[in-house]
């Protein structure tokens, strides 16, 4: 049995759309991660870019958790001595607002050449519009959507659980009833 690698050029690249209003920083970095890298698709090549393209909306209302905003530092380097810069992010924000998303998202990319070409396929803007309404991009969800391998959306269910002290008190008693009961083998099948 052959393993499928996918070819240069072989597979159509989707446009999804998000809209980053009150979503944090790591956690929709790490949802657009995978879709650059095309990790979502089941014909997912390691050597090969098969992501697809991210345009990401309002990116000057990401938010941060904790206090980051005063604490998290980003580090340039100018290559001469002397010129390295720390800056907060909060000063760093306000001087260009998309360079805080882009940099969560670069590090969670391969650090190589195709990781430079798969950043390039996002798309990143500080207002609700975009020039790329001829591509027709899929709405994403931010928080849960994920796309499916043909490129719907998917958004699990979410699955209700008792609350924790019920759940081990009737575990309690399922282990202990099936300890006292006496394991009797089944009768066999009647013929006729």
């Amino acid at each position: 049995m052959n393993c499928y690698q996918a070819k240069a050029g072989e597979l159509s690249k989707s446009w999804y759309v998000i809209d980053a209003t009150d979503m944090v920083v790591g956690r929709l970095a790490a949802q657009i991660a995978p879709i650059l890298m095309g990790k979502h698709r089941p014909t997912y090549t390691p050597h090969i870019d098969t992501g697809d393209f991210v345009i990401v909306t309002n990116v000057d209302k990401v938010v941060f958790t904790g206090k980051k905003w005063q604490q998290k530092t980003y580090q340039r380097y100018s290559g001469h001595p002397g010129g390295q810069k720390d800056e907060v992010a909060w000063k760093l924000f306000q001087r260009r607002p998309e360079r805080i998303l882009q940099l969560a998202v670069q590090r969670m990319m391969p650090k190589n050449k195709i990781g430079r070409h798969m950043l390039a396929k996002m798309k990143l803007y500080a207002g609700p519009q975009h020039p790329h309404q001829a591509q027709a991009p899929t709405p994403l969800d931010a928080i849960f959507g994920r796309p499916a391998p043909a490129g719907a959306l998917y958004v699990p269910e979410p699955v209700a659980k008792p609350p924790r002290a019920a759940r081990s008190k009737a575990q309690a008693e399922s282990n202990a009833g099936t300890a006292t009961a006496v394991a009797e083998p089944p009768a066999p099948p009647a013929e006729g």
